[in-house]
């Protein structure tokens, strides 16, 4: 316990030092060609900012008089899910959902294409999502996830334009910008334009993690950027299209109706959780430090009302935290089988933590030096996640956070050189 509370000290120091400089070179809005220099004064200061919450924010979904004369006459294909919507009042949060809103509006929407977690936003992670037909509108949903992650020809057929409007939340793992590219792709080689209802990143304010090294590229995983890429939808597809990632170089013809009054350093507290896992503000922040556990054998809150906001496991000693906490993952809504169903684990409860502005390799770190087993700790799913075999080797190697985060400051310092051509927003 006292070497893991040395290690807790010892990363915190040095991240007070390592943090500021990061944060000169790659915070959104806040580059330099030169040397880095620290704009913040403390760790505490940093992890505990909170950013201006903006109510006059305008998602592109409610600009109905910027994208509706494109769609008269077409023949209209959706990718929605649950979070697809047109608020009606944003204060209170409701709302009506686009593809309700677009028929009632008289335009001809044909078919919905449905991402991970289905048209309503009820699967799993990873459950096969399956065609049919909703029930509500009688349109037909095509699943693109499973085996058919890109639109097929005749899945286009007879449509004129395409809609892509999805609340990410700005994790390179999180898969609906892999469900872009596809699209994106489909879109390209069938001659299809494509209409982007753009939508605030509620982890935008920032950049971190290793860049994805391209031997490991995945679903989870397909371009060369950091974990959390500081990118809106819309962004994201303007520099998809740019690098020319997309198959034989192909391009997109892409429309993006922006976010009114929002810059990157807006809080947006999303009133739709994007997945069954993600359920509130809390989970969201911590959802890029806490996913690495996905390739661990240390539950990351699945199969609890904790989702993404706890960490635990039956391998960890209890007795090597600064606190405890303890939870035993039974099925539940997103999580069929949670990892570790029925069993007591014990870790730590991060629902009271204060907004990080940063990717926290700590939790991580402790969780490996404090397990009983560590010959299974992590998965061959983690260097998925990771984009990188080095992480792992590192953690294995009892590198501080501090250490790690200095090996990605040159490629996060590339990538946002590279991300400034296509940034919409401040």
């Amino acid at each position: 316990m006292v070497q893991l509370l040395l290690n807790r000290f010892k990363n915190t120091v040095l991240l007070f030092v390592l943090v500021p400089i990061i944060i000169g070179i790659i915070s959104c809005g806040n580059f330099s060609q030169g040397e880095a220099t620290g704009t913040v004064n403390s760790l505490k200061e940093l992890e505990h900012s909170k950013f201006e919450m903006n109510t006059d924010l305008v998602v592109g979904a409610n600009q109905t008089d910027k994208y509706l004369p494109l769609l008269q006459g077409k023949r209209i294909g959706i990718v929605a899910n649950q979070t697809s919507v047109i608020f009606k009042d944003t204060k209170n949060r409701s709302y009506t959902h686009l593809v309700d809103s677009l028929l009632a509006l008289k335009v001809n929407v044909k078919k919905v294409y449905a991402p991970e977690h289905g048209f309503r936003g009820t699967a799993d992670a990873g459950e096969l999502v399956k065609d049919g037909i909703d029930t509500k509108t009688g349109l037909p949903i095509i699943s693109l996830y499973g085996d058919n992650k890109k639109p097929k020809p005749e899945q286009l057929a007879n449509i004129d334009l395409v809609i892509f409007d999805i609340q990410d939340v700005g994790a390179r793992f999180y898969t609906y910008i892999s469900s872009l590219h596809y699209v994106m792709e489909a879109c390209a080689e069938q001659k299809i334009p494509l209409l982007i209802l753009d939508r605030p990143n509620p982890n935008g304010h920032y950049m971190d993690g290793p860049v994805l090294e391209m031997a490991h590229k995945s679903f989870i995983g397909m371009h060369p950027v950091p974990v959390v890429h500081g990118m809106t939808i819309g962004e994201y597809a303007q520099m998809i299209n740019g690098e020319k990632w997309l198959k034989n170089n192909v391009i997109c013809k892409l429309t993006v109706i922006p976010v009114k009054n929002y810059t990157h350093q807006t809080a947006y507290s999303l009133p739709i959780k994007p997945s069954p896992n993600l359920p509130n503000d809390v989970a969201i922040n911590l959802y890029p430090s806490l996913c690495f556990f996905e390739g661990t054998n240390v539950s990351a809150g699945r199969g609890t009302e904790k989702q993404f906001q706890i960490f635990g496991s039956p391998f960890l000693n209890k007795e090597m935290f600064t606190y405890t906490y303890q939870f035993t993952p039974i099925p539940n809504e997103g999580s069929k089988h949670p990892k570790h169903e029925g069993k007591l684990c014990y870790g730590m409860d991060l629902s009271e933590t204060k907004p990080l502005n940063r990717l926290d390799l700590n939790y991580l770190i402790e969780a490996y030096q404090a397990t009983s087993d560590k010959e299974t700790f992590f998965t061959t799913f983690f260097t998925k996640l990771a984009g990188t075999e080095k992480l792992q080797k590192q953690i294995e190697g009892r590198l501080t956070a501090f250490e790690i985060k200095k090996t990605w400051v040159r490629d996060l310092k590339a990538y946002n050189t590279m991300r400034q051509a296509y940034v919409i927003y401040d």
